[in-house]
Order: C-alpha cells, then sequence, then structure tokens
C-alpha cells in the first residue's frame, strides 16, 4: 500500500491518499492539511490503523518495453 498526498485547483489544500498496488484507492481523507508533508504524516497513521495487507496484483504496463532501451 501506498500513501501519496493529493491537491487539485477545486480543493487546494493538500490530502492524503491510500492506494493498493494495482492503483486502486482504498481511502482518501476528507480533511485538508496545510502541507504535503502533513498530509503524508496522517495518511501514514491512518495506514497503520487500518492493519490490512495488500494482495492485489501489481498494475500492469499498457505497454511493452522496448529491447536495448531505458
Amino acid at each position: 500500500m501506498q500513501v501519496t498526498a493529493i491537491s487539485t485547483p477545486r480543493y487546494p489544500e493538500w490530502r492524503w491518499r491510500i492506494t493498493d498496488y494495482a492503483g486502486e484507492t482504498v481511502e482518501e481523507s476528507n480533511v485538508g492539511f496545510p502541507s504535503i508533508a502533513a498530509a503524508v504524516a496522517a495518511g501514514t497513521e491512518r495506514l497503520a490503523s487500518l492493519n490490512v495487507v495488500d494482495r492485489s496484483d501489481a498494475a500492469t504496463r499498457p505497454w511493452h518495453p522496448r529491447p536495448g532501451r531505458r
């Protein structure tokens, strides 16, 4: 699971979002935070309190890497 901070023009305060490794949103905060760090810290605390294990498959790429290129 990952915790990220998000902000949009419509809602400029930072919020945290918990996603699984498949990219699905597990939970998102309703409360705004003044900084990215504060949002991620609060989201990390929430993730720990959920006590869940991510059993999802990792997201697959919609494209195939080309040989010899990075």
